[in-house]
């Protein structure tokens, strides 16, 4: 896992202020933004396919918690993860992406937002993650989650939705189909959220921002 802090952005990231600040805009009335056909296509189509090339080995089972008090529960979640840490080309251009989303909504929202995490996840066909919240009210480790998907032709058939619920409430309010370049946005304490077994391969990328002074749980 890598924490990724004040990188520099290209300039050419100006072509995204639209969408930028029409997630910001969702997520100052309602704390979400799902947008479909986000991602920049040859940025999504490369990293479907590195994702998709991973070798079993680099692929780790995903725990729960963080740190020493990270553990396995594949009665929770049975996905596996890799962590993106930008020592290729492709993982720059991912970062600088998120960079360029993490100043924007720094000068807009002002969440104080200092650095981020991502990492590809892979579900297998069964493969699911019951309902969780990313962060808790009073341990702010996490402040907002980003999820990217990177299927191309994906299906009903496939599941694999991501259902996202209100704070407390068993109710739905959104089910997100993990299309190739959909993006979903939401604040971390305010969301919870569970992703459906998967009948399909299931790639997606999964991006946590913070702010230094929180406390890493």
């Amino acid at each position: 896992m890598a924490l990724h802090t004040g990188l520099e952005i290209d300039p050419s990231m100006d072509q995204y202020t639209s969408l930028f600040e029409s997630i910001v805009q969702d997520v100052a009335d309602n704390g979400y933004s799902i947008k479909t056909n986000a991602l920049p296509v040859e940025l999504a189509q490369k990293l479907s396919a590195r994702a998709q090339a991973i070798s079993d080995t680099h692929f780790k089972a995903a725990g729960i918690g963080r740190s020493n008090e990270l553990m396995l529960d594949t009665q929770i979640r049975s996905d596996e993860i890799c962590w993106i840490v930008g020592d290729s080309e492709l993982g720059a251009s991912w970062l600088n992406w998120v960079e360029g989303l993490k100043q924007y909504v720094n000068r807009t929202l002002f969440l104080g937002l200092d650095e981020f995490e991502s990492h590809f996840a892979h579900y297998s066909e069964g493969d699911f993650y019951q309902k969780h919240k990313d962060a808790f009210r009073g341990e702010s480790n996490r402040i907002l989650t980003l999820v990217a998907y990177l299927n191309e032709d994906w299906s009903e058939e496939c599941g694999g939705e991501l259902l996202v619920y209100p704070d407390d409430s068993d109710e739905v309010i959104a089910k997100v189909a993990p299309h190739f370049g959909t993006i979903v946005v939401f604040m971390s304490e305010e969301f919870p959220h569970e992703v459906l077994p998967a009948k399909c391969d299931r790639y997606s990328i999964a991006t946590w921002f913070r702010r230094k002074s929180d406390k890493l749980s």
